[in-house]
């Protein structure tokens, strides 16, 4: 199946019109013509299916047919992970992390990330292509990125929260803290790791620290391994 999103669309709609980067896909790559069938997504957790009325290469035009909205999960997911210095790691985190199931993303800057900014834009394309391929109905929320101080002072996240670093420091690991069918919120720190005055302000917020296994893992990775987990004990 091919999914196509569009934010815009909602369940009173009874046509649509793709614009003209899609219009072009769907007639000339993907061969679809009248009466054929396309899948539709708004990012909110509906999957529309219609049917083609005008293959139309600029303005491909499509009915309504079906609509239905996916069961929520019982849990929500937010990791709060810092920029990695190379920018093609941080979006490979973002992609497998949308194919695993996260909720929410936050790109925070520490004391020692190496780099300060992100591209929006360019993160929330990364997002959408990996809601699409992997065929899901709901589209991570993207956050703008903050400082990891400004983040836990004003942190009103629900639900268990915890903090990997790399301090050395008795930890527990994270598949034996989480609890099926609850909230939670992860801390990724930078290739430099949380400050000391970092990881003592999430203490104070009610982070609790884990450890993500024996290895010591690039920023990606640990995020990685820690949507994972998340969504093994959720299975």
């Amino acid at each position: 199946m091919q999914l196509f999103y569009n934010p815009l669309l909602d369940n009173s709609a009874k046509q649509f019109i793709f614009p003209p980067e899609e219009s072009k896909h769907i007639v000339r790559v993907l061969r679809k013509s009248e009466g054929d069938i396309v899948h539709i997504t708004n990012g909110k957790g509906y999957l529309f299916e219609a049917e083609i009325l005008v293959p139309d290469q600029k303005k491909c035009k499509a009915r309504i047919i079906s609509e239905k909205k996916s069961i929520p999960k019982r849990y929500k997911l937010h990791m709060v992970v810092a920029p990695t210095k190379m920018n093609d790691r941080y979006e490979w985190f973002l992609e497998k992390a949308t194919e695993i199931g996260v909720d929410e993303i936050t790109p925070i800057i520490c004391e020692h990330s190496k780099r300060k900014t992100v591209k929006m834009e360019r993160m929330e394309r990364v997002l959408q292509s990996a809601m699409k391929q992997s065929l899901q109905t709901v589209l991570p929320k993207l956050n703008p990125p903050i400082s990891c101080k400004e983040f836990l002072e004003n942190d009103t996240a629900l639900g268990y929260r915890f903090i990997a670093h790399c301090q050395n420091e008795e930890k527990m690991e994270l598949k034996r803290k989480v609890i099926a069918d609850n909230d939670t919120t992860i801390l990724i720190g930078p290739e430099g790791d949380f400050s000391k005055s970092e990881i003592d302000l999430a203490r104070e917020k009610g982070y609790v620290p884990i450890s993500l296994g024996a290895n010591r893992l690039r920023t990606e990775t640990a995020a990685i391994v820690a949507c994972t987990t998340v969504a093994i004990i959720n299975s």
